[in-house]
């Protein structure tokens, strides 16, 4: 069953982020029969939808991220939620009443909130990379890798993420280096044994990137020491893979409480400083640097729980006051 969000309707909840979290809460919450709208965001499904092959979540052994986001939008849809395909831009309080303004202007009213929309990728900072954004610079091995079939690309960044897309990008690219800042690699032992079968892959440790070379496309990089007598590498693609840091504009925005890496803080229920707003996945402090769609996934089940909760204690009738239906209604 697929309910069209409707601007000026009040929400038992409006859930904010598209991806593990966001749809896990959703699910439950429908489930609830509580009234739910997602607003997806920007990029729906968020870091799971572009995680290429997801081999440890628990009961699927082995699906790409973008059909597992599938499958929970489905079961959401299913059971009820309903979709808003923009970005929200702002969100305001009054009286327990959650106010979210889409991006493209309609207003949707909830009793509870429940923020969920993720991280966004860190950059290096260096000049020409938002230049060549596109032209030779990602951010995605997912999606972009198979541009660069039979070229030489470098990805940098030492984590679980950098390794499993070399071994992605591997598949295509005549040859990868992974640029690595410290002197070791900080991946699963699982995704490092099948990384060190991979023959066209180099790693450069304790090295950084200093500059971005390219004028209208990019060209290379040069390195922090040298390589092979020269500090230059000539790519054909840049890969930048160095963690994300949360999305928490909106939430500071109504004053929600935040951590010294500026994670959202929540309590074991996903409760946050703010009565009514709830926070769930990679955006919050729950676990640490342990983000995991099977953690996102259990967060926002509990945020959606503790949402439900919420309502029998406030009922959330303020929010009929202030709601009112859309200023310029379709014929």
């Amino acid at each position: 069953m697929t309910t069209p969000a409707t601007a000026g309707q009040v929400y038992d909840t409006i859930i904010i982020g598209g991806g593990a979290a966001g749809l896990s809460a959703a699910i439950y919450a429908g489930r609830y029969l509580m009234k739910t709208l997602v607003v997806e965001g920007h990029e729906p499904g968020g870091e799971t939808a572009v995680a290429w092959i997801i081999e440890n979540y628990p009961g699927v052994p082995k699906v790409d991220g973008f059909d597992l986001i599938q499958i929970m939008r489905g079961q959401a849809k299913e059971v009820g939620s309903a979709f808003a395909p923009e970005a929200a831009k702002g969100v305001t309080v009054q009286n327990h009443c959650f106010t979210v303004i889409g991006e493209s202007g309609p207003e949707y009213y909830g009793k509870t909130l429940i923020f969920a929309h993720g991280s966004r990728r860190r950059r290096l900072g260096l000049p020409r990379e938002k230049e060549l954004l596109g032209r030779g610079v990602s951010y995605c091995v997912t999606c972009d890798a198979p541009l660069y079939k039979n070229k030489t690309i470098a990805i940098v960044g030492g984590g679980d993420a950098s390794v499993k897309g070399a071994i992605l990008a591997a598949q295509y690219a005549a040859k990868v280096y992974l640029i690595v800042r410290e002197a070791k690699l900080n991946a699963e032992p699982a995704n490092y044994e099948v990384f060190k079968q991979k023959q066209n892959i180099e790693v450069l440790y304790e090295t950084e990137v200093t500059e971005i070379v390219g004028e209208t496309a990019l060209a290379g990089v040069v390195l922090s020491r040298s390589y092979q007598d020269n500090s230059r590498l000539n790519l054909g693609g840049l890969f930048i893979e160095i963690g994300a840091e949360p999305n928490t504009a909106l939430p500071q925005s109504l004053g929600v409480a935040v951590d010294a890496q500026g994670f959202v803080v929540v309590d074991p229920m996903m409760k946050t400083n703010i009565d009514g707003v709830y926070a769930a996945g990679d955006i919050t402090n729950a676990t640490g640097s342990f983000k995991q769609d099977i953690v996102a996934a259990s967060q926002g089940a509990i945020a959606a729980t503790s949402a439900y909760r919420d309502l029998g204690i406030h009922g959330g009738q303020a929010c009929a006051v202030h709601a009112r239906a859309p200023l310029h209604a379709k014929q």
